[in-house]
């Protein structure tokens, strides 16, 4: 090196100057949302053809190669009900006349609900590839996961529907179109769950597994395996609306007092020749309680694309 090159470098009073080592820079955490809830819901709008792509999408895929393809989405739930014939009606001989439509009726709304909700858990995480590198409102991955659930529930309802005419069970007609507010509940509750446990679970990856144990408890807190009028509502006295704050049995409930359609059943043991098996409300309580937690989702969505927009400034970094 030249000698006056070098002593030019030293400082004036001629002493040698500090190595000074750059300190490790940490990520900053973007914890505020960039823009409002409004704005997100408007994002989703005009992106809602990747969010229509991403349903087909999933769907193909997890039938790519299979030689039925998208028939065994209802060969699944047709073997499900014939054996829950076969074990209720003829080996354990359920008193209940068509108990496998009592039962699946209430199994219809709730495997919607565990799986979008489930899936949509783990979305974000086992998409990390597309969140790190595309750019676009990354709720729609939550979004997606409800909406293919959907599907597969229609393809249940199929199902549901043939047996019924086999059976020859019908519903109570002038009470079918309680099913719609009791399907917008369902979505907007799972999509509310989904959108912000998806976000949680890019910080604490233990939700997943979380979520899943819970689910299996919420379930037996709906009355689908068992009757709420007859074995629930005696032991509760005049609190069975505590029973009633868990979102999902009033869904439970109207999906069998459609679909199931009575109310009081003649059993076929003759120490106990009948039973009330549903409550006897009128329509207009169903609707009524329905309708109350559309309001609820909706709030709770709101709720959840706001912490998802305060969540996701880091998912590039967490993931």
């Amino acid at each position: 090196m030249n000698p006056d090159a070098a002593a030019a470098s030293l400082p004036a009073d001629g002493h040698e100057a500090e190595a000074v080592v750059p300190a490790r820079i940490k990520p900053v955490r973007v914890v505020s949302a960039r823009v409002s809830v409004r704005d997100r819901v408007v994002e989703i709008w005009r992106t809602r053809e990747l969010l229509s792509y991403l349903i087909s999408t999933e769907i193909k895929v997890k039938y790519k190669n299979s030689a039925l393809g998208m028939l065994w989405s209802m060969v699944a739930p047709a073997m499900s009900l014939m054996i829950f014939w076969f074990v209720f009606g003829v080996v354990l001989k359920n008193a209940y006349p068509s108990f496998v439509i009592y039962l699946f009726s209430g199994l219809l709304f709730w495997n919607f609900f565990s799986t979008a909700v489930s899936s949509a858990t783990r979305v974000i995480v086992d998409r990390a590839g597309i969140v790190k590198k595309v750019s676009f409102p990354r709720e729609i991955l939550a979004l997606s996961s409800i909406g293919t659930s959907l599907v597969f529930m229609f393809f249940q309802t199929a199902v549901l529907i043939a047996f019924m005419v086999v059976l020859q069970h019908a519903p109570d007609w002038h009470l079918l179109p309680l099913l719609i507010p009791a399907l917008l509940a369902t979505t907007i509750i799972a999509a509310g769950l989904g959108i912000l446990l998806s976000a949680a679970n890019v910080y604490l990856r233990d939700m997943s597994h979380l979520i899943e144990i819970v689910l299996q408890a919420w379930f037996w807190a709906c009355p689908v395996v068992y009757s709420f009028w007859s074995q629930i509502n005696p032991r509760l006295g005049g609190f069975f609306f505590i029973y009633l704050m868990n979102p999902m049995a009033p869904i439970v409930l109207t999906s069998q007092r459609v679909i199931y359609g009575h109310t009081y059943v003649h059993l076929t043991t003759p120490t106990h020749p009948g039973v009330q098996l549903l409550p006897t409300w009128s329509g207009w309580t169903y609707l009524a309680m329905d309708s109350f937690l559309v309001v609820a989702g909706l709030v709770l969505l709101w709720i959840a694309l706001a912490v998802f927009g305060r969540l996701e400034g880091n998912f590039a970094e967490e993931l």
